[in-house]
């Protein structure tokens, strides 16, 4: 199709470095597992990222927004490949953590660089679409990934995998040197500028500034950020409730955790295959409304109804991708992108934070109450979240909600 080799092209670096980040994720928990055998150690492993990522967010969008993106992008993956590839060389926890930990740091910038450069690169007309093929490839990742990992494992090492993962930042640095440079016109004296805290001070206040201008957005993005961080706390349930309440072996709860990523997987093929013809709203409200609608079903369940909890898990899988769509799109089209770095980065610090809080409260009250009647609770409230986005993207204008979708208007190309 006319104009989206570049766009293709980020495509297949970012989903080889995704499938990557699968083999190291199933290899590196058995790797600390083999070392430790604690279960304290491998929860360690999740902690690490909101804490690198509070430590870096709070400066990491001044640099991003003032630097080459592509040239960064470049570095980040690089670097994140040489520290991976050191990981099997240490038999001890401490710097394996240490590592993780500046793996961790390096991604943090990474995201939100990456969805500056996205929005640079790709037009308005064509992100929809573009959006939807990202997340069939993420999903994809996310089926391939910890398969090719067992596979690996089976008939090779831990280390093999981790070795593997290092060589997909590789490729994806190497996909990103051939994609054209997006900043151009950045000036020298940007790239020499020094990042002071009163510069920092400054691109927060630029921050705050626009969420104050942007009224409509700051809303929506609120609320669908909730829903996520709600959805990532209930995630961390998930075992414990199959186990202790439905009463499935880890086996089964396997098979539901392949049927999730197999309803992602068709759900990405759907969106990206109606991306034209869905709006932002739909796309984003009642994405976001299904996919909460799913949790509630799972949690629902009892071993007397496991199918709730099969459909449950099938919906979650099938309508995330839309909601990642329409959300991804509608962020693209409203921040400014010159102030885009700060942005992320700015509320991911918060963010880490929040989820931090959620995670630990409901594993608090589960332990006070009954883990059932505490994940209904948390999904209900996720739920009238969903419903509160739908209704609110619904009744405003398009014209004071979605300032810059202009792409229901244009046609795309090819």
């Amino acid at each position: 199709m006319k104009g989206w080799k570049n766009p293709m092209l980020l495509v297949l670096g970012i989903g080889i470095s995704n499938i990557g980040n699968w083999i190291y994720f199933v290899a590196i928990n058995l790797l600390v597992l083999k070392l430790t055998g604690s279960a304290a150690a491998i929860a360690g492993l999740f902690i690490i990222r909101p804490l690198a990522i509070l430590l870096t967010n709070t400066w990491a969008g001044s640099v991003i927004d003032r630097v080459n993106k592509r040239r960064l992008m470049i570095f980040i993956d690089v670097l994140r490949g040489i520290l991976i590839a050191i990981i099997p060389l240490f038999t001890s926890l401490v710097p394996i953590y240490i590592i993780m930990f500046l793996t961790n740091i390096a991604g943090a910038f990474f995201g939100p660089t990456s969805e500056t450069y996205i929005t640079k690169l790709v037009p308005p007309e064509k992100r929809k679409r573009f959006n939807s093929i990202f997340s069939f490839a993420t999903s994809g990742a996310m089926l391939v990934g910890p398969s090719v990992s067992g596979l690996l494992i089976m008939y090779g090492s831990i280390s093999t995998s981790i070795y593997i993962n290092a060589v997909t930042f590789f490729l994806c640095a190497v996909a990103i040197f051939f994609l054209p440079d997006v900043d151009e016109r950045l000036t020298n004296e940007q790239y020499r500028d020094r990042i002071t805290m009163k510069m920092i001070a400054a691109d927060w206040k630029a921050v705050l500034n626009f969420g104050k201008t942007a009224t409509g957005f700051m809303v929506v993005f609120l609320i669908f950020q909730f829903i996520t961080l709600i959805s990532f706390a209930l995630d961390s349930q998930e075992v414990t409730f199959i186990q202790k309440v439905v009463g499935l072996s880890e086996k089964n709860y396997g098979l539901l955790v392949s049927l999730t990523g197999a309803g992602y997987v068709v759900g990405s093929f759907a969106v990206s295959a109606l991306a034209n013809r869905l709006s932002i709203r739909m796309l984003l409200g009642l994405g976001s409304f299904l996919s909460v609608t799913g949790y509630l079903m799972f949690y629902l369940a009892s071993p007397d109804t496991v199918p709730l909890a099969v459909i449950g898990f099938i919906i979650i899988g099938f309508f995330s991708p839309f909601s990642f769509t329409g959300y991804t799109t509608f962020f693209q089209n409203n921040v400014p992108v010159d102030l885009m770095g700060r942005f992320s980065s700015a509320f991911a610090f918060f963010q880490a934070m929040v989820q931090i809080v959620l995670t630990l409260l409901l594993g608090y009250l589960a332990e006070l109450v009954k883990l059932q009647t505490v994940t209904i609770a948390f999904s209900a409230l996720g739920l009238v979240l969903a419903v509160a986005l739908t209704s609110f993207m619904f009744l405003q204008s398009k014209k004071d909600l979605f300032i810059l979708e202009a792409e229901n208007n244009l046609t795309e190309e090819g």
